[in-house]
């Protein structure tokens, strides 16, 4: 049997997510955000656990993402809030690519 939890989902190609963009993708029942940051890819958690939006609605800003709800920001890389008050941190997920497409492990 495989352990699908060790295994990488396909979720887009590169193309559908040019340099500067994002999108919150369904993976195996959880909504990951993907950003693409000057050609490299990153996954984190998509609902905002502040406040419960989707951050594919915020901005980015270098390498965060910020919730267009009330502001919290998101780092890409580690999946740190920062907010005027401590946040939990959202979850990252490991990416590849490979033949042109995007591939999750959540």
């Amino acid at each position: 049997m495989v352990d699908m939890s060790d295994s990488f989902v396909k979720v887009a190609s590169v193309q559908d997510l040019p340099s500067g963009s994002k999108k919150t993708y369904d993976i195996r029942g959880k909504s990951v955000l993907l950003a693409n940051i000057a050609g490299k890819i990153y996954a984190i958690g998509a609902i905002c656990n502040h406040k419960k939006w989707d951050l594919s609605e915020g901005r980015l800003e270098g390498d965060y993402i910020v919730c267009v709800g009330h502001g919290s920001k998101w780092n890409l890389k580690t999946g740190a809030g920062v907010f005027r008050r401590p946040l939990p941190p959202e979850p990252t997920y490991e990416v590849k690519i490979e033949d042109g497409f995007i591939y999750v492990k959540v």
